[in-house]
């Protein structure tokens, strides 16, 4: 007899599942991105939304939908769901107010899935995260961050150099002009991006090589998804994943995902969750150069969830693994209320101190 599979998260004994979940969104209007590329990323929350509220439906659990705005708070009350997917990318179109959604969970009492107060304002501020995977060991390019186009470049970074802005996710502004081979081009486009979105600018060295994208599922313990983004642009000089590719239709086959695995990874991914005080699952981005060695690139907490259907690392990822986005989410569900039923026992934060600490 052919031995049945066992899927990657199943357990013996599942707790309950919630009654209801409050599934919040980012309110998206046109007028609070500074530009159309940025908008596109969040353009589709409410879909993205309604598409795991149907999900939610379909193991009978009561899903409510609100927008991420000065009203949460008053139809949280009203609803008082058991819990909340916390969905939100931007609060009137700043990133860095996504921390205010953890912040108003936490005050409501409702458990939330994704990270907390802290790790949700550290991911918005990538110059801070370089910093603390760098003073950790985790491997990440050499990099400078820019308040003015004109600030001294640090006569260590080698080019070519990669600009990104430093608050805000979702590859906005990752294109082929992001990297610089000069220094008169890098300070025309850092010009051009702290004009346009009136932030300072993250440069880093250009890691030749691979492209690796990871997921971490946090649960009763902590397991690494990893897989390789194979590009198909044989004309391109710099490989890389840019906002085309990601959002785009006309970029849709622009890479595929193929499983990786190597534990020195998985080491260096559970280390970086922690240190960025992520929960319930996160994404980085690595670069691997010919050599053999890793550059962290990029960090999110609370990264765009969703089934296969819209397009989501994280389902496409696990997908590879024989995990099914239903398996992630009633995974996330329970311990969501798992560790909402500890923190009754024994008071802690959504970024792990002891609130008597």
């Amino acid at each position: 007899m052919k031995k049945k599979k066992k899927n990657p998260l199943s357990r013996s004994n599942y707790h309950s599942l919630p009654q209801s979940v409050a599934v919040i969104f980012s309110e998206v209007k046109r007028n609070y991105f500074p530009t159309q590329m940025q908008y596109l990323t969040e353009k589709d929350a409410f879909h993205d939304a309604q598409v795991i509220a149907d999900y939610l439906e379909k193991m009978k659990i009561s899903a409510y939908l609100f927008p991420g705005n000065e009203m949460l708070a008053v139809k949280l009350r009203r609803a008082k769901p058991t819990m909340a997917i916390n969905l939100v990318g931007s609060v009137k179109g700043n990133e860095y107010l996504a921390s205010t959604i953890p912040a108003l969970l936490e005050l409501l009492d409702i458990p939330y899935t994704g990270a907390g107060i802290l790790g949700e304002s550290l991911s918005y501020n990538k110059f801070l995260i370089k910093k603390l995977l760098q003073q950790n060991g985790v491997p990440i390019p050499n990099y400078q961050l820019f308040n003015n186009h004109n600030d001294p470049l640090d006569p260590t970074l080698r080019f070519p150099l990669i600009s990104k802005l430093n608050e805000i996710h979702g590859a906005v502004e990752i294109t082929q002009d992001s990297v610089s081979e000069t220094e008169k081009h890098l300070r025309k486009r850092m010009k051009y991006l702290i004009n346009t979105y009136e932030q300072p600018i993250l440069v880093e060295e250009f890691i030749v090589g691979r492209e690796i994208t990871s997921i971490l599922l946090e649960g009763l313990n902590k397991k690494v998804y990893s897989a390789e983004k194979i590009f198909n642009k044989p004309d391109q000089k710099y490989i890389f994943a840019t906002f085309a590719d990601q959002w785009l239709e006309s970029g849709s086959e622009a890479f595929r995902y193929q499983q990786y695995n190597d534990p020195l990874l998985r080491e260096y991914i559970k280390k970086a969750f922690e240190i960025t005080k992520m929960a319930d699952y996160g994404k980085f981005d690595i670069r691997l150069d010919p050599s053999g060695r890793y550059y962290f690139i990029d960090a999110n907490s609370n990264p765009a969830f969703g089934p296969k259907e819209l397009e989501c690392a994280i389902a496409n990822i696990l997908d590879l693994y024989d995990i099914s986005f239903s398996d992630i989410l009633k995974r996330l569900l329970i311990n969501t209320l798992r560790d909402a039923k500890g923190k009754k026992l024994l008071p802690l934060t959504k970024n792990g101190f002891n609130s008597e600490n």
